[in-house]
């Protein structure tokens, strides 16, 4: 099979197609052959040696989320036929035209969505509503903030909010706007330079129920600021650098929640219970049409330095897919 590989760390020179064996499903896995997958921030950290893929593999291949058809199964697995449409979260290694995972991890693809399109959902939906609704505890009529909220987890965060009643402000730079007001964010700022929490306080001077930041860096004592009294940071990014100065006593005072989480590194029982969770709870909303793939550019897998190019200039709103 072919396979996008790291044989070495640095800039997009190091992204490497490649030919190699095509890998084995075990007692227990599906072999997909992926049509689509996606990129993310982890893609581009992975490249420059700065998020190793949690799986020791032979040969490095990045990539944490596919869509495509079960090519086959492993033994034992009796939920899955060969033909059937899957999607998900993987380590890594997604970046190819073959990939095996868990069958219990795998997850159905909508009927309403095309193949083609269902890359853009299991990693960022997951992540918004982890974040958001299991993790954060956002409910019918309480109020969320989420930072960037143009990019592929601001933009399903929104969406998520939005379909279970609750309320949404976000941050993202200011020619990114349009595109969340479209989406349904109740109060969209511009993150900077502008001063984000005036608005946030003006808006909600008791605070915001949950907090979601991909940012950190200088945003953290302004999340602290902006969460009301017992409400919930839920931190799964750190765009904006993983060292700052915090006001402690903000965290004391009002008895705020702060929780640090990633998908990539959970073990495996926990990533199945939440997938599978997540497909009962949350993929027939993609049907009833309250929830959609944000799609920003499509390329094709051998211009995959063109991809990472993108998403490293911040350009794009919504999903970057890759097209096997």
């Amino acid at each position: 099979m072919r396979a996008v590989t790291l044989p070495a760390h640095g800039g997009i020179e190091v992204l490497t197609l490649t030919e190699i064996d095509d890998p084995v499903p075990g007692v227990g896995e599906i072999l997909v052959r992926v049509q689509g997958s996606a990129m993310n921030r982890a893609d581009v950290l992975q490249r420059m040696g700065l998020y190793p893929d949690p799986v020791r593999r032979a040969v490095e291949i990045p990539g944490i989320e596919y869509a495509g058809t079960v090519a086959a199964l492993g033994p034992g697995v009796t939920e899955w036929s060969v033909g059937d449409r899957v999607m998900g979260i993987e380590a890594g290694a997604c970046h190819a035209e073959l990939v095996v995972t868990h069958a219990r991890q795998a997850m159905p693809v909508p009927a309403s969505l095309d193949l083609a399109d269902a890359a853009a959902v299991p990693e960022v939906f997951l992540t918004a509503w982890d974040a958001l609704v299991v993790q954060g505890g956002l409910t019918s009529g309480r109020w969320a903030l989420v930072h960037a909220g143009a990019s592929g987890v601001g933009t399903a965060a929104i969406q998520i909010a939005r379909a279970i009643g609750a309320h949404v402000i976000v941050t993202c730079s200011a020619g990114k706007a349009e595109a969340c007001r479209q989406l349904g964010a109740d109060l969209v700022l511009e993150r900077s330079p502008s001063d984000w929490l005036a608005g946030v306080q003006q808006a909600r001077p008791d605070g915001v129920d949950v907090v979601l930041d991909v940012i950190g860096g200088e945003e953290t004592n302004r999340n602290l600021r902006a969460v009301r009294r017992e409400g919930t940071i839920v931190q799964v990014g750190l765009m904006g650098g993983g060292r700052t100065e915090v006001d402690l006593g903000l965290l004391l005072t009002k008895r705020i929640t702060w929780i640090g989480t990633t998908l990539r590194a959970r073990p495996l029982e926990q990533k199945i219970a939440i997938c599978r969770r997540f497909a009962a709870e949350v993929l027939p909303l993609f049907d009833d049409g309250r929830l959609r793939p944000v799609i920003d550019s499509r390329f094709p897998i051998d211009r995959i330095g063109e991809a990472h190019q993108r998403i490293e200039a911040d350009a794009n709103v919504g999903k970057i897919l890759l097209e096997i």
